[in-house]
């Protein structure tokens, strides 16, 4: 294992645990920021972004993102034959990151009752269910992720600031295309952490929702990879 794999399964970890700490510091009862609203989850989602990429971008390209990944690949601009190292250290990475919100926030889950605000912490869930739909917000949500990760990174404008123009994006997308089903907008974000609501003691837990688990996965890395296409015949 190389020094690419540490620094994504370290900066997804970092990602991972920042992003859903901020929804559980919101969410769980008795916690300083309960009921601290949208702003607060989304502007602590940017941030989770933002600061891994600085530390880790000249080491592994900071994907943090199994969907940023394969779209890469795709167009040839990431070879075919590291994208397995990646993913692997990016869902591990995400798994230890929920894992290790569930210890800093754990007598906050024994406090809190409502099964789905438990697993709300974890993953998303869309607020109506309709597959259909709740696939193309991710798809449209990933596909400006994508978008503007090629666009940022061809900009001299963005030089040195490239970062925190990736986490004003991911900002921008929580507020606008957040609410229909959460933003996932990364399979590793999601899956790993279902995984850790499903696999670990998280007090009175309920189901880990995996009739829903494919559309944060399938959506995100469809709207990743047509982007980049996109974007490449473009530009």
């Amino acid at each position: 294992m190389n020094t690419s794999f540490f620094a994504e399964l370290i900066g997804t970890m970092m990602l991972v645990l920042l992003g859903d700490a901020v929804v559980a510091n919101v969410i769980l009862k008795n916690t300083k920021g309960h009921n601290g609203g949208i702003i607060s989850i989304t502007a602590g989602w940017a941030f989770a972004v933002a600061i891994p990429v600085f530390i880790f971008g000249n080491i592994s390209g900071a994907h943090f993102n199994p969907a940023v990944t394969i779209a890469l690949a795709s167009i040839g601009n990431f070879p075919w034959a590291d994208v397995p190292m990646y993913l692997i250290a990016q869902f591990l990475g995400a798994f230890i990151g929920a894992a290790l919100v569930l210890v800093s926030y754990f007598d906050h889950f024994k406090l809190t009752d409502d099964k789905a605000t438990k697993l709300g912490v974890f993953c998303t869930s869309p607020e109506v269910r309709n597959l259909k739909l709740n696939f193309v917000t991710e798809f449209i949500g990933t596909f400006i992720l994508m978008f503007a990760i090629l666009g940022i990174g061809a900009s001299k404008l963005a030089d040195g600031i490239s970062p925190m123009a990736v986490g004003i994006v991911v900002w921008g997308i929580g507020l606008s295309l957040g609410g229909p089903t959460g933003y996932a907008i990364n399979p590793a974000r999601d899956l790993g952490p279902r995984l850790a609501h499903f696999l670990l003691p998280v007090p009175d837990k309920g189901d880990s929702d995996w009739r829903y688990a494919l559309i944060p996965v399938i959506g995100p890395i469809c709207g990743a990879v047509f982007s980049a296409f996109v974007y490449n015949m473009i530009f």
